[in-house]
């Protein structure tokens, strides 16, 4: 029998999303490995939080396959199992952080006792650091904060994928620093298979795997050490633009 750790924990086969007579996906062929952080990287626009929705099973008007831990993108066997945080904060301005985690754990997992509720709070606060603003509401916290709680929701229980809509966004160096080093921690402790997406080229050093997206559709689909070594670049961003330089030359020669 095939090790689970084997199997890709994304798989999507003729990827599309036409909105409004726009192509913003075109035909993408990817896997996501389990265990490993891919990084989604592109300039605004490009496709990737339509991407990350369509893993996510909350994107409409999807055609081709995706398939998610081995089921169909957004059945219900994966709603516990699949933490997603949008660009956009989900959580209640009238509760403070802990309350938010509570209700969200109660929701995830009705039949768990207070105490367990309690543990997974606590813990999933301490791994983004707001124990100390734990019981501030959330409507009074800075953006940055707002967001890291979004993050300890996709943290409650144990999800073995997580797609996260640059989540680093608006934050500082060191907190940076320290939510990528969660994020390799979860990788190699918990199996765990991260999609994370940015627009800062200096994070694609940071993923053991990378998609480089472009007007919807993937340039390439490698590792950091692979990509400067086939462009001959020094950095991601280097052979990232010399991707698209030769695209574009192939777009003119047609």
């Amino acid at each position: 029998m095939m090790n689970k750790s084997a199997e890709p924990a994304v798989r999507a086969r003729g990827l599309s999303v036409v909105r409004g007579g726009r192509t913003v996906l075109d035909d993408l062929d990817f896997e996501i490995p389990r265990g490993t952080v891919t990084g989604l990287l592109g300039p605004s626009g490009c496709g990737k939080s339509t991407l990350m929705r369509a893993v996510a099973g909350t994107q409409a008007k999807v055609t081709g396959t995706v398939e998610v831990l081995g089921r169909p993108a957004g059945t219900a066997p994966l709603r516990s199992l699949v933490g997603y945080v949008t660009q956009d904060p989900s959580v209640y301005n009238d509760l403070s952080a802990r309350q938010n985690l509570d209700y969200y754990a109660a929701v995830l997992d009705p039949a768990a006792s207070r105490a367990d509720r309690r543990e997974q709070v606590g813990r999933a606060l301490a791994e983004v650091d707001l124990t100390d603003h734990a019981d501030q509401l959330a409507g009074s916290l800075s953006g940055g904060q707002l967001s890291r709680v979004s993050l300890a929701v996709a943290l409650l229980g144990a999800p073995e994928l997580l797609v996260l809509d640059e989540p680093t966004v608006g934050l500082d160096p060191v907190l940076r620093r320290d939510l990528w080093n969660l994020f390799h921690r979860l990788a190699v402790e918990r199996d765990t298979a991260l999609l994370v997406s940015s627009h800062v080229m200096d994070e694609a050093e940071r993923c053991q795997r990378l998609l480089l997206m472009r007007a919807g559709r993937i340039l390439a689909d490698d590792t950091p050490d692979a990509l400067r070594a086939r462009t001959k670049s020094d950095t991601v961003e280097n052979a990232f633009l010399r991707l698209v330089d030769a695209e574009k030359e192939k777009e003119a020669a047609l």
